[in-house]
């Protein structure tokens, strides 16, 4: 009888003990495979939901429901007005052809022509965590395989995807436009139709975020918006490489939400990121610009603005190019959490200034520009602001303590100067900007054509936050020289030095070779290619001054992204 216990427990408790836990493993690994999702399809044969289940990549075969084939449309996943076919985690693979997205769409039943501006899809449903996002694809987005397919909005639609309260998403391999040149607010021929309808095949926005965590956009191509490329604010850790927003009539990536907060907070990160022509219209079909315009004229026109806001915000290998008012626009980083680090980045022919940023900041081989009076007399040329805020390249604002390096940079500018700084706040004296292995070709000034493009400037910090040595530096007002080691008034030896054909590489004579300083030369220059070293892997050669480090024969010249649009 001692023994019945133990009997009692290998027969009974332990067979229960063994079910348990059977059970509790089954729960914890079915949320794992749940997570996966499932894969849904859309091409343009396929069918309705009822038609097709959405869950193979096939054809509608013409007959019978339920049928195991892809739907004919996005909406079929996302429809207007109601809740996601589509669950979080699960991946939507939209097959190549053009989809049109606003009112009389395939699945757009529960939208009317008078209020055909809020016929867009639902919010894509946020996936289970960062490592399973909802995915939409855009198919051969993988390989790149094959041409994306075209989400082009109508009717007035207020956006085409949207991502509002959607986190861990993942969106790529697509083209978001629309199929009209109007710009919306504009005068005459090029405004859109806004009163009654139909209203034409015309949309406001490409992409629309508001608390959003965790989304990756990758491959776009987002151009031709009767207002903006995107409009997105309140996100934290969002990821954004090779899109280019391009054409949009107002703005290209606006960051001022309607109500409320706009603040985005955690790392903001952009690679291979192109901004150009925005606060212009895009002709349709033709994709060219047309009706630039600005605030002088009740437009916008920054290639990217935000609203108050804090984050990490790293930009590297993009250009911001020919937008009709400033091009990067970071001036209300003004959170005590921002930081800003801009590489291997070109901002020109932007219409104010081409980089502002607020805040502790790091500049490194980089191309700015400043020919800021670009748009004026050319043909495309609405109401342009010309130099609005004087035009100034590089403007930076700092808060009281703050530092800003800026360094292996190359500039020009027909602005009021090259770089100009200002307080914000009680600044007391601890304030930097500090300039190192720099080039520096100034310009007539484009608004006071009596004088030239001034170096640096600032009127609100005790003493001089500029410090600048390692330097070439030629036609600036006043023909300062203010480091040790800085080269003035000698040709910068660059393949071009004009301002409209401004062609930063550098000749063989130029003297901005190997008279840099390696104490901060960063380890590859603005191609991203590293210096040249020795056998033993050691530098073999002196920085040089500029973004480019010279290699021999002056490399073709380069503007990052995959999508390229040479006007």
């Amino acid at each position: 009888m001692l023994d019945e216990p133990r009997h009692i427990f290998k027969r009974l408790i332990l067979p229960l003990l063994s079910l348990t836990f059977g059970i509790v493993m089954l729960w914890l690994w079915l949320p794992a495979v749940s997570a996966q999702g499932q894969t849904y399809y859309v091409r343009p044969d396929g069918g309705s939901e009822v038609q097709c289940t959405g869950r193979a990549n096939a054809a509608y075969p013409g007959t019978g429901t339920a049928q195991p084939c892809a739907w004919d449309h996005p909406f079929r996943a996302l429809p207007p007005g109601r809740s996601p076919r589509i669950n979080g985690g699960d991946t939507l693979i939209i097959g190549s052809g053009s989809y049109m997205m606003g009112y009389g769409a395939p699945g757009a039943d529960t939208c009317d022509a008078y209020g055909a501006w809020g016929c867009f899809m639902s919010p894509i449903p946020s996936g289970p965590n960062p490592a399973n996002p909802t995915r939409i694809l855009g198919a051969g987005w993988d390989t790149r395989s094959s041409t994306p397919p075209q989400l082009w909005g109508t009717e007035r639609a207020e956006i085409i995807l949207n991502l509002t309260d959607a986190s861990n998403v993942l969106v790529a391999w697509l083209e978001i436009t629309d199929h009209s040149g109007c710009v919306e607010f504009h005068s005459g021929s090029l405004a859109c139709q806004r009163d009654t309808p139909p209203f034409g095949p015309w949309a406001g926005r490409g992409i629309y975020a508001e608390d959003s965590a965790n989304v990756r956009l990758q491959d776009l191509n987002i151009h031709g918006l009767a207002a903006a490329g995107v409009h997105a604010g309140r996100l934290t850790d969002w990821t954004v490489e090779n899109v280019r927003i391009a054409g949009n009539g107002m703005v290209g990536w606006d960051g001022d939400l309607w109500v409320g907060s706009d603040s985005n907070a955690g790392t903001m990160t952009f690679r291979r990121w192109r901004v150009e022509w925005n606060g212009c219209g895009e002709t349709y079909p033709g994709g060219q610009p047309t009706g630039c315009w600005a605030q002088s004229a009740g437009g916008y026109g920054d290639g990217v603005g935000t609203g108050e806001t804090g984050g990490r915000w790293i930009i590297e290998d993009s250009a911001f190019l020919h937008n009709t008012s400033d091009g990067l626009d970071l001036l209300y980083t003004r959170l005590i959490t921002s930081y800003i680090e801009i590489r291997r980045t070109i901002a020109e022919g932007n219409a104010g200034n081409q980089i502002k940023t607020t805040g502790p900041a790091l500049v490194e081989n980089s191309i700015i520009v400043g020919n800021c009076g670009f748009f004026e007399g050319q043909t495309f040329t609405h109401d342009v602001d010309n130099c609005r805020a004087l035009g100034t390249a590089l403007f930076v604002v700092l808060r009281p303590g703050n530092q800003v390096t800026v360094t292996n940079s190359t500039f020009a500018s027909e602005g009021d100067c090259l770089v100009g700084a200002e307080c914000d706040g009680n600044c007391g004296g601890s304030e930097s900007v500090r300039l190192r292995n720099n080039i520096f070709v100034g310009h007539t000034d484009f608004l006071q054509p009596f004088e030239k493009t001034c170096l640096v400037y600032e009127e609100t910090i005790p003493g001089d936050p500029f410090s600048i040595d390692y330097s070439v530096i030629i036609d600036t007002k006043g023909n300062p020289c203010p480091g040790p080691n800085d080269l003035c008034g000698v040709a910068p030896g660059v393949v071009n030095s004009s301002i409209d054909a401004f062609d930063a590489r550098l000749l063989p004579n130029s003297r901005a070779i190997d008279a840099g300083t390696n104490t901060v030369c960063p380890a590859t220059d603005y191609l991203g290619i590293g210096r040249p070293v020795d056998g033993d892997g050691n530098n073999s050669a002196l920085c040089d001054i500029g973004a480019y480090e010279y290699r021999g024969v002056p490399r073709v010249g380069y503007l990052p992204l995959l999508w390229r649009n040479n006007r």
